[in-house]
């Protein structure tokens, strides 16, 4: 099993607004064991860590979000009223009672109890080699999971080292982002001083477990989020001079998973094909839903399998690329074409849920998948990649443009589109625009946001790259200023509080 962290049944982890963290548990017996008792040696804490990765396959839902709130997808699916949360957000009608959202929320809180579990103050300290390590993987997740909460939510609740119970929840508040970001700041800081690189690292045959670099890339990333732009710029420099990774010669087989953990790869969720799934309980399996759920849906014909037909990419999105961009096609699979040219005869339906003739390549279901494990669509071992080194390098370019260094920027961006045989920019000082600082900055500025588009399309990036970026009411049908930046605080959510959380403007 290619999966390395696989779900212990060990221990119990309060949950937060009854999150329902214990569903994952198989308790034997249930109740007599707590942070005080449970934590006697090394294996303990390994397992406890396990727990805190498990929370990772959530990452499917802002995976969704970030492209379907965008005009790069669609929602898609059986129906409109299939998963209607995202049919919600793809038209920008959500609202405070959506699915989607909830277990977004709910997710990443879990995962965040789970980290704190580990890390509360305990009586009976063990130690142990390996501990540091060990609190600082926990703490690099526990970032993780805050910061896929506050680009979302915006104001939430922080609840550091130590677990809930229900009066607490009650008497709990929504924490300024900014307070939260600073705690982000913080755990990965303490992450980065701790971890090394896998290259140097007694972990580093352990595929799937954090280092230092996706550390110093998630804090670069956190940094360009609240435009702290020398920060973003050191961190991310720290990383591509680190020389651990490269980008991956062939973008079209990137995301294939014979490709995994390969020289790109910084940060990424790791699944296994060896356990079937049911309908049930998406947050339990041990497969990449997404893959299934964005396949060819009643598909007959070689290389893909047959799926569900969510989160198809827009026509806009295809028309947007470069001539000859071999990322068109790598990204968006234009299943008419393809059938005329590869395999007349081969038949599909079209989802309910809107249909644009396009399907996400990068992560779809391939015929090889096919087998006989529960549902052919969620037992998928297609890794999710969460940071790559060309986002990395694109943040970094962004990051230099903002500081005043176009030259750096430039590399940075033009590294990227070498890659893919795409010309090269110059920037020659003596003419325009570039002669003119500002107007060469902001030309810059959004050559780089336009790369984004095409280097990271299909995976997650695109509507938090847009509302960062100011640029999300010129781009996105329906969505309100003042609104639209942050989605909802879930209304359970709000009434598990007693009412004291606030919700956010325009809901």
């Amino acid at each position: 099993m290619k999966r390395v962290f696989k779900i212990f049944s060990v221990f119990l982890l309060t949950s937060f607004l009854s999150l329902g963290c214990s569903k994952f548990l198989d308790l034997e017996p249930p109740y007599t064991q707590d942070a005080e008792n449970f934590f006697q040696n090394e294996s303990d804490y390994l397992r406890a860590l396990t727990g805190a990765y498990d929370l990772l396959q959530g990452v499917y839902v802002s995976f969704w979000i970030g492209e379907i709130a965008s005009d790069n997808t669609i929602a898609g699916g059986e129906s409109v009223t299939d998963t209607e949360g995202l049919h919600q957000i793809d038209n920008m009608t959500h609202g405070a009672v959506n699915n989607e959202l909830r277990s977004l929320m709910r997710y990443n809180y879990c995962g965040i109890a789970r980290c704190n579990f580990l890390l509360e103050p305990k009586d009976n300290e063990i130690d142990f080699p390996s501990k540091p390590v060990i609190y600082a993987e926990a703490k690099f997740l526990r970032a993780f999971y805050y910061f896929e909460l506050v680009k979302v939510f915006g104001d939430i609740p922080l609840i550091i080292d130590k677990r809930l119970g229900g009066q607490e929840v009650l008497e709990t508040v929504r924490t300024p982002s900014s307070e939260v970001y600073a705690q982000i700041e913080k755990d990965l800081n303490e992450a980065i001083s701790v971890l090394s690189y896998k290259s140097e690292s007694s972990h580093s045959g352990i595929q799937g477990r954090v280092d230092k670099g996706a550390a110093l890339a998630l804090l670069g990333k956190v940094y360009l989020y609240q435009q702290k732009w020398n920060l973003s710029s050191q961190t991310l420099d720290v990383v591509i001079n680190s020389g651990n990774y490269t980008l991956g010669s062939d973008y079209s087989t990137l995301f294939q998973e014979a490709n995994e953990n390969n020289s790109e790869t910084i940060f990424d969720v790791e699944f296994s094909s060896g356990q079937g799934g049911d309908y049930g309980c998406l947050i339990c399996l041990e497969g990449n839903v997404t893959v299934g759920f964005q396949g060819i849906r009643s598909y007959d014909g070689p290389v893909y399998g047959d799926g569900n037909s969510y989160n198809l990419p827009t026509q806009d999105l295809y028309d947007f690329f470069e001539y000859q961009d071999p990322r068109r096609e790598a990204t968006c699979l234009n299943i008419d074409e393809f059938i005329a040219n590869n395999s007349p005869g081969t038949t599909y339906t079209q989802g309910g849920g809107g249909h644009t003739g396009f399907y996400n390549n990068k992560y779809i279901k391939s015929a090889l998948e096919m087998g006989n494990l529960g549902d052919n669509d969620l037992t998928s071992g297609v890794n999710y990649r969460v940071i790559r080194y060309a986002d990395v390098l694109l943040m970094a370019a962004e990051a230099s443009n903002e500081n005043g260094d176009t030259s750096n920027a430039i590399q940075y961006l033009n590294e990227v589109r070498n890659r893919v045989n795409l010309f090269q920019y110059q920037v020659d000082v003596t003419q325009p625009p570039w002669n003119n600082f500002s107007d060469s900055q902001n030309s810059i500025r959004d050559i780089i946001h336009r790369e984004r588009r095409s280097e990271l399309s299909c995976e997650g990036h695109r509507f938090f790259d847009l509302v960062r970026t100011g640029k999300a009411a010129s781009e996105i049908d329906g969505f309100v200023v003042g609104k639209h930046e942050l989605f909802p605080i879930p209304q359970d959510e709000i009434d598990l509080a007693g009412g004291n959380w606030s919700q956010n403007p325009g809901y």
